[in-house]
């Protein structure tokens, strides 16, 4: 049952006002207050009834009463700005319980110890570490780590190489490492007028499902982060002059391939047995 506390809570930039809250741009901070949007990412989260939810990065908690307002069955929010507290400590009493606020960096928080057995996450991740965050989120769903969902905003260009595959041009290491853990989508483009400040980027949200197959067929991911590394870290040359002596032809290739140009399973392929 969904309180109506959280309901009668003021607008969001009224409780900044009141607290004295701006964004800060250390922390990457832009904040949501269009109830629309905010809304329709979190109704975005699969089967949100029944799922706890860790947000990262609520800031003044537009997106975290959205997420109790959606029905989400609790919401872990994780903030490492602790100026929020005010803000965040009265949408805890109006929770009903649902809402807990851990403020420590999300980098280093592991969420295996946060005493939920399986998860989604949804946040509109702070730019400044977005795509480091969600590398780590993927590679720890490959060590069983019991993600159900991930339901993210991005910079509009970071999604693009989220989803992408070979051919594309935003195509590289992010793009692969997700499709050979999850299945991927962008969901919807949010234009740069719905945040505080404004930034100059425009966003997307993307949703990543870790997929069980993949990540069983996969095996050993340290193997394929060491391989995209070394072929994407010289993304110019030619496989055969960055790696010479190897026969490309068990792969199907000829060595004069860019690591641009090779396929996701050819790179894990490659991986289980070069590296």
């Amino acid at each position: 049952m969904i309180s109506c506390d959280v309901k009668s809570l003021p607008p969001v930039s009224e409780m900044m006002r009141d607290a004295g809250l701006v964004p800060k741009k250390q922390f990457g901070q832009n904040f949501l207050f269009d109830l629309n949007l905010t809304g329709r990412i979190a109704r975005s989260v699969p089967d949100i009834a029944h799922t706890d939810v860790i947000e990262v990065g609520p800031g003044p908690g537009g997106l975290t009463r959205a997420l109790l307002l959606a029905g989400a069955r609790r919401v872990i929010a994780v903030e490492k700005d602790n100026t929020t507290a005010p803000i965040l400590d009265k949408i805890v009493a109006a929770s009903d319980g649902r809402l807990t606020v851990i403020y420590a960096d999300a980098l280093r928080v592991d969420f295996s110890k946060l005493g939920i057995s399986e998860y989604a996450i949804c946040a509109n991740l702070p730019y400044n570490i977005g795509t480091e965050l969600f590398t780590q989120w993927l590679i720890r769903a490959t060590h069983g780590e019991p993600i159900k969902s991930m339901t993210l905003m991005f910079q509009r260009e970071v999604a693009r190489r989220i989803v992408a595959h070979v051919g594309d041009s935003e195509y590289g290491r992010l793009g692969l490492l997700t499709s050979l853990v999850a299945d991927a989508r962008i969901l919807f483009d949010v234009p740069n007028t719905a945040f505080v400040p404004r930034p100059r980027v425009q966003s997307a949200v993307v949703q990543v499902i870790p997929n069980h197959e993949k990540i069983h067929a996969l095996g050993d991911v340290s193997r394929l982060e060491n391989l995209t590394a070394k072929l994407f870290g010289q993304r110019r040359k030619m496989i055969r002059s960055i790696m010479p002596g190897v026969d490309w032809a068990r792969f199907g290739l000829s060595g004069t391939e860019r690591a641009e140009d090779i396929a996701p399973e050819t790179f894990a392929q490659m991986a289980r047995v070069l590296i």
